[in-house]
């Protein structure tokens, strides 16, 4: 199973970016599907999820109302469309697949992409 996280790059405040995340080796249907991020010297922390469970979506506190979390199964891709981006959304962003008892926590997913690096700064 394999994870390919893309879509990072330099963005100024307020602008948007929309991270993808193509995994290949396990259909994401039959498992949660998470976005994390960590900033340097930062714990990981969750940014958004979809729980296969329920097909619920969670948000953090810090990207509600500015983020959504989208999956194409036909694609086997998720996105995470991020606008309003702040200076505190710098982090490398990582992408996870797995069966966790909450989507929200990065314990439990069994694969990871390699991360993509979020900048915003002007």
């Amino acid at each position: 199973v394999q994870l390919q996280a893309s879509g990072g790059g330099l963005v100024q405040p307020g602008g948007s970016l929309r991270l993808s995340c193509v995994v290949s080796g396990r259909s994401l249907d039959g498992y949660d599907i998470g976005w994390f991020r960590q900033a340097p010297e930062k714990k990981r922390e969750g940014v958004s999820c979809i729980s296969n469970s329920d097909g619920e979506k969670w948000y953090a506190g810090s990207v509600k109302g500015r983020a959504t979390i989208s999956r194409d199964n036909a694609k086997n891709t998720v996105y995470l469309q991020i606008n309003n981006l702040k200076p505190e959304d710098t982090a490398a962003y990582y992408c996870a697949t797995g069966r966790v008892a909450g989507c929200w926590f990065p314990e439990g997913y069994d694969y990871w992409g390699q991360g993509t690096l979020v900048t915003v700064s002007s």
